[in-house]
Protein backbone atom coordinates (compact mmCIF):
# COMPACT_ATOMS: atom_id res chain seq x y z
CA UNK A 1 0.00 0.00 0.00
CA UNK A 2 2.85 2.37 0.66
CA UNK A 3 4.10 1.94 -2.92
CA UNK A 4 0.63 2.83 -4.28
CA UNK A 5 0.41 5.84 -1.97
CA UNK A 6 3.89 6.98 -3.00
CA UNK A 7 2.95 6.58 -6.67
CA UNK A 8 -0.21 8.68 -6.16
CA UNK A 9 1.79 11.35 -4.31
CA UNK A 10 4.36 11.32 -7.11
CA UNK A 11 1.63 11.69 -9.74
CA UNK A 12 0.09 14.57 -7.81
CA UNK A 13 3.48 16.27 -7.66
CA UNK A 14 3.89 15.88 -11.44
CA UNK A 15 0.41 17.33 -12.03
CA UNK A 16 1.21 20.29 -9.78
CA UNK A 17 4.56 20.83 -11.53
CA UNK A 18 2.86 20.81 -14.95
CA UNK A 19 0.24 23.25 -13.71
CA UNK A 20 2.94 25.51 -12.27
CA UNK A 21 4.95 25.45 -15.53
CA UNK A 22 1.78 26.20 -17.53
CA UNK A 23 0.88 29.08 -15.20
CA UNK A 24 4.41 30.52 -15.44
CA UNK A 25 4.29 30.17 -19.23
CA UNK A 26 1.01 32.09 -19.39
CA UNK A 27 2.39 34.81 -17.13
CA UNK A 28 5.52 35.04 -19.27
CA UNK A 29 3.49 35.35 -22.48
CA UNK A 30 1.28 37.99 -20.90
CA UNK A 31 4.38 39.89 -19.83
CA UNK A 32 5.82 39.70 -23.35
CA UNK A 33 2.60 41.04 -24.81
CA UNK A 34 2.60 44.03 -22.48
CA UNK A 35 6.33 44.53 -23.03
CA UNK A 36 6.09 44.41 -26.82
CA UNK A 37 2.98 46.55 -26.94
CA UNK A 38 0.62 46.76 -29.87
CA UNK A 39 1.64 45.83 -33.37
CA UNK A 40 3.20 48.71 -35.27
CA UNK A 41 1.07 50.15 -38.05
CA UNK A 42 2.66 49.63 -41.46
CA UNK A 43 2.22 50.85 -45.01
CA UNK A 44 4.12 50.52 -48.28
CA UNK A 45 4.32 52.24 -51.65
CA UNK A 46 5.64 50.74 -54.88
CA UNK A 47 7.13 53.61 -56.85
CA UNK A 48 7.06 53.53 -60.62
CA UNK A 49 8.83 55.95 -62.95
CA UNK A 50 7.13 58.93 -64.50
CA UNK A 51 7.41 59.29 -68.28
CA UNK A 52 11.03 59.62 -69.41
CA UNK A 53 12.49 58.43 -66.10
CA UNK A 54 13.75 55.10 -64.77
CA UNK A 55 13.41 55.46 -61.00
CA UNK A 56 11.59 52.64 -59.24
CA UNK A 57 11.53 50.94 -55.87
CA UNK A 58 9.72 50.81 -52.55
CA UNK A 59 9.08 53.19 -49.70
CA UNK A 60 7.75 51.66 -46.47
CA UNK A 61 6.20 53.36 -43.47
CA UNK A 62 6.21 52.01 -39.89
CA UNK A 63 4.58 54.06 -37.14
CA UNK A 64 6.44 54.21 -33.82
CA UNK A 65 5.90 56.36 -30.73
CA UNK A 66 8.43 58.98 -31.94
CA UNK A 67 7.06 59.22 -35.50
CA UNK A 68 6.85 57.27 -38.71
CA UNK A 69 9.99 55.55 -39.91
CA UNK A 70 10.12 55.95 -43.67
CA UNK A 71 12.48 53.41 -45.27
CA UNK A 72 13.35 53.67 -48.95
CA UNK A 73 15.04 51.43 -51.48
CA UNK A 74 15.18 53.10 -54.89
CA UNK A 75 17.15 52.51 -58.07
CA UNK A 76 17.50 54.31 -61.39
CA UNK A 77 18.41 57.71 -59.94
CA UNK A 78 21.19 59.81 -61.43
CA UNK A 79 24.52 58.76 -59.83
CA UNK A 80 25.75 60.81 -56.84
CA UNK A 81 22.63 62.97 -56.63
CA UNK A 82 20.23 64.33 -53.99
CA UNK A 83 16.44 64.26 -54.29
CA UNK A 84 13.39 65.30 -52.28
CA UNK A 85 11.13 62.57 -50.92
CA UNK A 86 7.65 63.97 -50.35
CA UNK A 87 4.11 62.87 -49.60
CA UNK A 88 1.49 64.60 -51.76
CA UNK A 89 -2.20 65.27 -51.01
CA UNK A 90 -3.84 62.79 -53.38
CA UNK A 91 -3.06 59.14 -53.94
CA UNK A 92 -3.16 59.56 -57.69
CA UNK A 93 -0.13 58.83 -59.85
CA UNK A 94 -2.07 58.55 -63.12
CA UNK A 95 -0.74 61.72 -64.76
CA UNK A 96 2.41 61.07 -66.79
CA UNK A 97 4.25 63.65 -64.68
CA UNK A 98 2.53 62.72 -61.37
CA UNK A 99 0.86 66.15 -61.20
CA UNK A 100 -2.41 64.34 -60.38
CA UNK A 101 -0.97 63.76 -56.87
CA UNK A 102 -1.58 67.44 -56.06
CA UNK A 103 0.33 69.65 -53.67
CA UNK A 104 2.68 68.54 -50.91
CA UNK A 105 0.71 67.10 -47.95
CA UNK A 106 0.18 69.91 -45.41
CA UNK A 107 -2.74 69.30 -43.00
CA UNK A 108 -1.62 71.79 -40.33
CA UNK A 109 -1.66 75.58 -40.37
CA UNK A 110 2.13 75.67 -40.85
CA UNK A 111 1.58 75.54 -44.59
CA UNK A 112 0.27 79.11 -44.38
CA UNK A 113 3.53 80.46 -42.96
CA UNK A 114 6.15 81.45 -45.56
CA UNK A 115 9.23 79.24 -45.29
CA UNK A 116 7.55 76.76 -42.92
CA UNK A 117 8.33 73.08 -43.44
CA UNK A 118 5.20 71.08 -44.13
CA UNK A 119 4.44 67.57 -42.93
CA UNK A 120 4.75 66.01 -46.39
CA UNK A 121 8.39 67.08 -46.73
CA UNK A 122 10.05 63.89 -45.56
CA UNK A 123 13.55 65.06 -46.38
CA UNK A 124 16.29 64.57 -48.92
CA UNK A 125 17.70 61.24 -50.03
CA UNK A 126 21.08 60.58 -51.63
CA UNK A 127 21.78 58.24 -54.55
CA UNK A 128 25.16 56.54 -54.60
CA UNK A 129 27.49 56.18 -57.59
CA UNK A 130 25.22 53.42 -58.95
CA UNK A 131 22.06 55.53 -58.74
CA UNK A 132 20.73 53.58 -55.74
CA UNK A 133 19.29 55.24 -52.64
CA UNK A 134 18.61 53.20 -49.51
CA UNK A 135 18.05 54.35 -45.96
CA UNK A 136 15.41 55.72 -43.66
CA UNK A 137 14.02 58.98 -42.35
CA UNK A 138 11.99 59.47 -39.15
CA UNK A 139 9.01 61.73 -39.86
CA UNK A 140 7.59 62.97 -36.53
CA UNK A 141 4.82 65.07 -38.11
CA UNK A 142 2.89 62.35 -39.96
CA UNK A 143 1.04 59.20 -38.94
CA UNK A 144 -0.74 56.21 -40.41
CA UNK A 145 -4.16 57.25 -39.11
CA UNK A 146 -6.08 60.40 -38.27
CA UNK A 147 -5.70 63.88 -39.73
CA UNK A 148 -1.97 63.52 -40.38
CA UNK A 149 -2.28 60.11 -42.04
CA UNK A 150 -0.27 59.48 -45.18
CA UNK A 151 -2.35 56.43 -46.14
CA UNK A 152 -3.96 56.61 -49.57
CA UNK A 153 -1.71 59.53 -50.52
CA UNK A 154 1.14 59.55 -53.03
CA UNK A 155 4.85 59.50 -52.24
CA UNK A 156 7.02 61.14 -54.88
CA UNK A 157 10.76 61.26 -55.55
CA UNK A 158 11.55 64.66 -57.06
CA UNK A 159 14.46 65.57 -59.32
CA UNK A 160 15.78 68.23 -56.94
CA UNK A 161 16.54 68.25 -53.24
CA UNK A 162 14.45 70.22 -50.75
CA UNK A 163 15.75 73.69 -50.10
CA UNK A 164 15.31 74.10 -46.31
CA UNK A 165 14.76 77.84 -46.74
CA UNK A 166 12.09 77.70 -49.44
CA UNK A 167 8.48 76.67 -49.20
CA UNK A 168 7.99 73.76 -51.64
CA UNK A 169 4.21 73.91 -52.08
CA UNK A 170 4.32 72.14 -55.43
CA UNK A 171 7.31 69.93 -54.83
CA UNK A 172 10.92 70.38 -55.80
CA UNK A 173 11.35 69.93 -59.50
CA UNK A 174 9.71 67.34 -61.70
CA UNK A 175 8.63 64.00 -60.27
CA UNK A 176 10.93 61.08 -61.12
CA UNK A 177 8.73 58.38 -59.57
CA UNK A 178 5.36 58.12 -57.81
CA UNK A 179 3.56 55.50 -55.73
CA UNK A 180 0.34 55.10 -53.74
CA UNK A 181 0.79 54.54 -49.99
CA UNK A 182 -1.26 51.49 -48.93
CA UNK A 183 -1.71 49.82 -45.55
CA UNK A 184 0.10 46.49 -45.19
Amino acid sequence: MDKGHDRQAGNAQVVWMIALVALCGCALLAGCTSFMGQQDKRAIAQLLPTVGNQVRGTVSFVEHSDGVQVSYNLAGLPPDSDHALQVHERGDCNATDASSAGAVFAPAAEHLKPGARVEGDLGNIHADSNGVATGFIVAPDVSLDGVRSVLQRAVIVHRDAIDPYAYPQRGTGPALACGLIRAE
